[in-house]
């Protein structure tokens, strides 16, 4: 069985930013050269997300006016975490966003349906993160 790993790192200009980057993972498959298998991608930061949803601006703006509904950003003082970093509610956009995705490798390609794309969350930016892509397969 082959194993592949390799980080991807982003620096968002924003505080909250999502990024399709289910063109990075094809290119980690490839790479890897694995034909069936699956590809894991994870956040390595607590404040941030993978996801899998459609690639459609309608959605990434329902997505910031549901997850500030659900854990808004300000007041800081609403959030017994906050203190050094006021980031809480990037923490609790995270847990409700997800970690990471797990996806099929067939055929040297992501098994995605239709309009499914990967996405990096970001809920507390503006600095370096990172995501792990790890792919196991033959």
């Amino acid at each position: 069985m082959k194993s592949y790993r390799k980080e991807l790192w982003f620096n968002t200009t924003k505080r909250r930013e999502l990024i399709n980057i289910t063109g990075e993972v094809e290119k980690c498959i490839a790479e890897s050269k694995v034909v069936e298998g699956l590809v894991l991608v994870n956040a390595m930061h607590i404040t941030a997300s993978v996801f899998i949803n459609d690639d459609e601006s309608g959605l990434h703006h329902d997505y910031e006016v549901w997850l500030e509904k659900l854990a808004p950003e300000k007041p800081y003082s609403q959030y017994k975490h906050n203190g050094f970093e006021d980031n809480a509610d990037a923490h609790l956009k995270r847990t409700i966003m997800g970690r990471e995705t797990v996806v099929a490798i067939t055929k040297g390609q992501l098994d995605l349906g239709p309009w499914e794309q990967i996405f990096y969350g970001e809920f507390d930016g503006k600095r370096k993160k990172r995501v792990l892509v790890k792919i196991i397969g033959e």
